[in-house]
């Protein structure tokens, strides 16, 4: 189990600072969007399925899904934008679904943080793993 540090919510100030150090550019609607979009939520709060995710990261799986450990691309510009790479994806899996279901956790490797998203990359919630 991984225990980052204590990352702040993302607001619309931050996401217009990290698209500028980086040499992007963003939109008053992506500045909008991020900031409405990560929340967080309490580790204690995740779905059981998620600390069993969260379990096989720490111990570098083996995985259930090929596409776990993939490179999230962050495409929708909701999580502080990074360079390619930084973030990979993992699947939650969701009981009674055939397929991968929506549910999935996005880390980001600097840092340590852990996002879970319940509703496939709509929004996101930044993990607490202090409550």
């Amino acid at each position: 189990m991984r225990f980052p540090p204590r990352v702040t919510r993302i607001g619309a100030a931050a996401a217009l600072l990290s698209a500028l150090v980086v040499g992007g550019t963003v939109s008053t609607t992506t500045a909008d969007a991020a900031a409405s979009s990560v929340g967080s939520i309490c580790y204690s709060d995740l779905p059981s399925q998620a600390y069993d995710t969260l379990d096989l990261i720490a111990s570098n799986g083996p995985f259930p899904y090929s596409q776990d450990g993939t490179v999230f691309r962050n495409q929708e510009g909701i999580l502080p934008s990074q360079s390619t790479g930084y973030y990979h994806e993992y699947t939650v899996k969701t009981p009674g679904s055939s397929t991968r279901g929506a549910r999935r956790i996005i880390t980001g490797e600097e840092t340590q943080e852990d996002y879970y998203t319940a509703d496939h990359y709509v929004t996101f919630d930044l993990i607490d793993f202090d409550c």
